[in-house]
Formats: C-alpha cells, sequence, structure tokens
C-alpha cells in the first residue's frame, strides 16, 4: 500500500492510499503503479463541500518510495449536478476549445451554459435564435482561449479550480442574451510532453519563498568631528 500526495495548490496533501501487488521477479511494483488514474472530489482536496460536483483527475507519473507523484489529468462534473441543470423551456448552450499551454500540453476544455428568461418576462419560453447561440459560442471561445495563452498546466489548473470563468462568460454573453449556470464541464489532457521528473516535483513543492519578518529600521549613530570614532 502506497501513499498518493496531491499537488501543493490542494489545500489537503494526502490524498489517498492505493494498493499493489509487491515486486515478485520481473515484475516491479511501481510499473503497476504508473499510469494509474485516481478520481477525487474536489470537496475533499480543498475541505470545500460546496464544490462536491466537481471531480479531479489525477494521474500517477512516478513512484518515489512509499509515495506516488501525482499530474493533473482531467476536470468533470458529477451527473446529478449536470442533470440538475437541465430544464425544460430553456437552450443549452454548448462549446469547447483546444488548448495549448506553454509547456507542451494540449488540453481540451469544455463550457456549457443556459439561457435564462430576461428581467420582468411573463413568456414561459426563453430559447434563444440560432445567430445568437452562435454568437454566445464564439464569445465562449474567445474566453476560453485568453484564459490559457501563456500559462503552463498549472498556472491553467489553478484558473479552472478558483478563478470564476462562468460567471466572466455570463458578462460577456449578457449583452446578447442572458445565460445563467455557466461552467466548465470537463476538461481533458490530449497529450502531454516527454517526462521530466524537475517539472513534476514542482506540482508537488511550495511555491511560498521565505522572506522574512519586518525589521525596525536602526537609527545611525552619530559621528564626533575630527575624532574619526562613533559616539
Amino acid at each position: 500500500m502506497v501513499q498518493a500526495p496531491g499537488p501543493v495548490f490542494f489545500s489537503v496533501k494526502d490524498c489517498g492510499k492505493t494498493i499493489i501487488t509487491k515486486t515478485q521477479g520481473q515484475k516491479v511494483a511501481s510499473d503497476g503503479l504508473k499510469g494509474r488514474v485516481i478520481d477525487l472530489s474536489l470537496a475533499d482536496l480543498n475541505s470545500n463541500e460546496a464544490l462536491s460536483w466537481r471531480k479531479v483527475k489525477l494521474c500517477v507519473e512516478d513512484v518515489q518510495g512509499y509515495n506516488c507523484l501525482l499530474n493533473f489529468h482531467g476536470m468533470d462534473m458529477t451527473r446529478d449536478k449536470l442533470c440538475s441543470l437541465i430544464k425544460k423551456r430553456q437552450s443549452i448552450i454548448e462549446a469547447y476549445v483546444d488548448a495549448r499551454t506553454t509547456d507542451g500540453y494540449i488540453v481540451r476544455l469544455f463550457c456549457i451554459a443556459f439561457t435564462r428568461p430576461q428581467d420582468n418576462q411573463i413568456k414561459k419560453t426563453c430559447y434563444a435564435q440560432s445567430s445568437q447561440v452562435r454568437s454566445i459560442r464564439a464569445r465562449m471561445v474567445q474566453t476560453l482561449s485568453d484564459l490559457r495563452s501563456s500559462k503552463d498546466l498549472k498556472g491553467l489548473v489553478k484558473d479552472l479550480i478558483s478563478a470564476p470563468i462562468g460567471e466572466q462568460i455570463e458578462r460577456e454573453c449578457s449583452g446578447i442574451f442572458p445565460i445563467k449556470d455557466c461552467f466548465i464541464r470537463k476538461v481533458k489532457v490530449l497529450k502531454k510532453p516527454k517526462f521530466d521528473v524537475s517539472s513534476l516535483m514542482e506540482w508537488h513543492t511550495d511555491e511560498g519563498t521565505d522572506v522574512g519578518t519586518a525589521v525596525a529600521p536602526v537609527a545611525e549613530e552619530g559621528l564626533v568631528a575630527g575624532a574619526g570614532g562613533r559616539l
């Protein structure tokens, strides 16, 4: 049984444990762990039950002793959350974009949104026209493309977890047609660069640098004229 410590930007560092058969002959235990995908809830990783609808996939890239070094593999929504958003008398708008990060990863981002009634609307339905759907989809693609520009995978995952991307898209599309419940529905890692241990260790090392504590300024000591020494 080995431990699976998570990346540093999650508040909970210990993701859990996984079992593996011991090394026997030429069958090495670490080879059976590499490539294993772990499906976790973001609520458990960040100790926030409000994020229980978000699932995070982490892949075992390397094994050091009894610790599995994990890398980002994808994100998804739970089925009950997705089903609770789908209702009658509204339009569903979906878009996706392939993003290439600065460190060589190719990630596909899926976005979903739903139309909502306008303020003081009496009509029950709130369907969007096909031209409005195309315009909203174009805004989604543009926002997702700007999100991944000049960022590595680590920065992209941080934005997907913490940044309110859905609210930003809702504000930008409000002039076309009012939308609600805009989320990054799914994230898939399509291609990974050549394995590098040093870049993987950046996911598991603390980024904070010790700058020390503030020190009060020391008053300068006066000099005696002509004495050449201190008072």
